[in-house]
């Protein structure tokens, strides 16, 4: 990994759509759910 100081905010964000996704499933709204998951998966991707 290049410098770790500009990972930290993708990784915020990425924490922040699981988090979102989290809530969601706590509501049991499925899509939102997978859209926030996916989310964060494509953050994921493009950032590492």
């Amino acid at each position: 990994m290049k410098n770790k100081i500009e990972y930290i905010f993708p990784i915020l964000l990425i924490i922040l759509d699981l988090a979102a996704a989290a809530v969601y499933a706590s509501q049991k709204d499925w899509k939102k759910t997978i859209y926030w998951i996916a989310a964060a998966v494509l953050n994921a991707a493009v950032t590492f």
